[in-house]
């Protein structure tokens, strides 16, 4: 299996319609535990799903990314949708 070399931070919308942020070094397998096809994955979303991806972006690391993802959490519902229109 090939090293991947940067982490994900990730915006997912849920069937309710919330958002749900995190990070990964694995997007795709991620984003499966997330809708319950393999074993992990948030409860939330597993039971919200199924979630489709709307936001991504790459950090060179762990670090970076988990303050990223804080940085994201902590913004309004607004701000995030303008986030996820600017992809």
């Amino acid at each position: 299996m090939t090293e991947v070399k940067y982490w994900t931070v990730y915006l997912l919308r849920c069937r309710d319609n919330n958002l749900y942020c995190g990070i990964t070094n694995h997007l795709d397998r991620r984003i499966r535990q997330h809708n319950g096809e393999l074993k992990g994955g948030a409860k939330y979303t597993r039971a919200n799903g199924p979630c489709e991806l709307v936001y991504q972006e790459k950090s060179k690391d762990r670090s970076s990314a988990s303050k990223r993802e804080h940085e994201i959490k902590t913004m309004s519902r607004d701000d995030k949708l303008l986030l996820i229109k600017s992809q």
